[in-house]
């Protein structure tokens, strides 16, 4: 099948960067969330590439990727990416993220707007814009602060039960979250040596891009950009916060789902990803 996405590697100033890569036309660069690999993309990859060159980066330091020495954080993640974009020859693109991967998504566009042709984000927030106190402060998320040495001890050998209860709680209904083989994938790749370190690392890096993202969206943003989120989820928060960051927002908040739209609402979120890009 030619739209089957393929996979490649590429050396990113000292980091190697697994992609997934399909289609030809204009780039759409794919940005995966917390819990989640590049493989979240691979239903809408073949879609997507009927009409765009399609590329779907794991992040820096999680899934097959490298792990930076110099660490991680969400500013110098879309720096990779964009490095990783141009050196395959994109000049342009439109970039999708969800989860922390809308958060690199967003520091791509703000840092390189002249080369970011769209924006769309996927359920979550941005640290440092109003509004995102209340998600990061809610005591019922308490995985933000779960990080170091003893949460480490922890979870190790258990990730698979760890991750269960973002993909259970997190969703709407867990009977229509993220599926079986792709669960089994996701914890393996994060039960791999200083893989869940690496992923907590974004985690612990939010007070830095709350500095950051406070800083950039002193600009706002002037492409178009779409904000989808899940009602049960944060669908809302994320769509005012786009509009505070950009001049030409929208929001789709879509009913009966929660954090995993593109699982628990493959539909929706593909059809108003398509239309928009």
């Amino acid at each position: 099948m030619k739209s089957a996405p393929k996979p490649l590697t590429a050396l990113v100033d000292g980091v190697k960067l697994h992609y997934l890569t399909a289609g030809h036309g204009p780039a759409v660069i794919l940005l995966h969330g917390y819990t989640q690999t590049s493989r979240m993309w691979k239903p809408i990859i073949p879609l997507l590439a009927k009409t765009f060159r399609v590329i779907a980066p794991d992040l820096p330091g999680i899934g097959d990727s490298g792990i930076p020495a110099d660490g991680l954080d969400m500013k110098n993640a879309a720096i990779r990416i964009h490095t990783l974009a141009r050196s395959l020859g994109v000049e342009k693109a439109r970039v999708v993220g969800h989860d922390i991967g809308l958060m690199v998504a967003y520091a791509y566009a703000a840092q390189f707007p002249a080369e970011t042709e769209k924006l769309a984000v996927l359920d979550a927030f941005l640290p440092g814009v109003a509004g995102w106190e209340s998600v990061y402060n809610d005591p019922s998320i308490w995985h933000f602060r779960f990080n170091g040495p003893t949460p480490e001890a922890l979870v190790r050998g258990r990730e698979r039960t760890y991750f269960e209860y973002f993909w259970n709680d997190f969703a709407a209904d867990k009977a229509h979250s993220i599926p079986k083989a792709d669960r089994a994938a996701y914890a393996a790749a994060y039960a791999r040596p200083g893989r869940m370190r690496a992923g907590w690392a974004y985690f612990v890096s939010f007070q830095q891009a709350a500095r950051d993202f406070a800083q950039l969206s002193q600009i706002k943003l002037t492409m178009p950009v779409l904000a989808i989120g899940g009602e049960k989820a944060n669908g809302q928060v994320l769509g005012d916060q786009m509009k505070l960051v950009a001049t030409d927002a929208s929001m789709i908040v879509l009913k009966k789902c929660g954090h995993w739209v593109m699982e628990e609402q493959p539909k929706k979120t593909t059809d108003a990803l398509m239309k928009f890009l």
